[in-house]
């Protein structure tokens, strides 16, 4: 454990794992210390899409606190099984739209959202178009393994138009958007007002979201010349 994991409860969790199976990029534990751990302690509602064993279910159960609800979702019917107090599991196809806007009605509210399904391209585009939407103000968007928009194979690869990583980049410039003199061809969204920022690292993506207004610039201080 390097210097920077000396204190991060969720990797000391997975080190000495008591639960069930838990498979995990190592270096995902020190980004999601970074933007979840001010969510610890508080009542929140937290959906993981790929349940696997329910291993990572029980961890973020453990790790947000007795006022954390914890929400699975899988596409196999036997993730059904791993249900346990304040864990629950829905299953469903997250590449069905139609499944993704009932989630709304199953998850009314949604803090963090962590894609860790299928890693396919459509999964990923509309898991995002259909559910970022609906997490709160101030929650915290998570796509994982975005290593497979490289892979032919899921339906990537480099430079792929249709891979999620090359979608996503399109997301950058809605984050900008403010700054458009060109309102008719790129123009302020509902992205541009609901996200305060996007992080990509190694396989991962997070966008924090907040509440974003017109940004205001200012001087203070003496001209010397």
């Amino acid at each position: 454990m390097n210097e920077r994991n000396n204190d991060n409860d969720l990797l000391k969790y997975f080190e000495n794992n008591p639960g069930r199976l838990i498979h995990k990029w190592m270096h995902y534990f020190e980004i999601y210390e970074r933007h979840l751990s001010r969510f610890r302690n508080q009542e929140i509602h937290v959906v993981e899409i790929g349940v696997n064993y329910g291993g990572s279910l029980q961890m973020w159960k453990k790790y947000f606190g007795d006022n954390a609800y914890i929400y699975g979702v899988d596409i196999k019917k036997q993730c059904k099984q791993l249900e346990e107090e304040r864990i629950k599991i829905i299953i469903g196809n997250q590449e069905n739209r139609n499944f993704l806007k009932q989630m709304k009605n199953l998850c009314p509210r949604i803090d963090i959202l962590i894609d860790d399904g299928g890693h396919r391209m459509l999964q990923q585009i509309n898991t995002f178009e259909e559910l970022f939407p609906h997490i709160s103000e101030n929650g915290v968007y998570i796509c994982e393994d975005l290593h497979t928009s490289y892979w032919a194979n899921f339906g990537g690869g480099y430079r792929n138009p249709n891979s999620f990583i090359e979608y996503s980049k399109t997301l950058i410039d809605k984050l900008n958007a403010w700054h458009s003199k060109d309102t008719e061809s790129f123009q302020v969204t509902d992205f541009t007002r609901s996200a305060y920022s996007m992080h990509y690292y190694d396989s991962v993506l997070v966008i924090e979201k907040r509440k974003m207004e017109n940004p205001v610039v200012r001087k203070t201080g003496n001209k010397l010349f």
